[in-house]
């Protein structure tokens, strides 16, 4: 796993975590479809058990809940490395909720960890 230096304070916003995924290489983007989670780079498809979530993020909004997100750092069985962006509670995707719990390999990494 790729080690990452530097401020947790770059990790407090949505675009700044997704920057820095892709900056270790998590650089595909994914969208949830009727077969599973779908590579917008390769448009293969995955079944959540070819899926492995390596860490999830939060974020909150700072004035209104409605602007909670969470964005998943996902890698493929075939190694293909991306995230998925969801809300998160109850303004949820129910579909993308579903697919992540079918995922059976959930990790969340900690700051102890030094990885993602």
């Amino acid at each position: 796993m790729d080690t990452i230096k530097g401020d947790l304070d770059d990790m407090k916003t949505l675009s700044a975590c997704c920057r820095m995924l892709d900056k270790i290489g998590f650089t595909t983007q994914f969208k949830i479809n009727h077969a599973g989670i779908q590579s917008l780079d390769s448009q293969k498809e995955y079944t959540p058990a070819e899926v492995k979530i390596v860490n999830f993020y939060r974020f909150e909004g700072s004035s209104n809940p409605d602007d909670n997100s969470i964005l998943y750092a996902i890698e493929t069985s075939a190694g293909e490395r991306g995230t998925i962006t969801d809300a998160y509670g109850p303004n949820g995707d129910p579909i993308i909720t579903q697919f992540i719990q079918q995922v059976e390999s959930f990790e969340k990494k900690t700051d102890k960890d030094k990885h993602l």
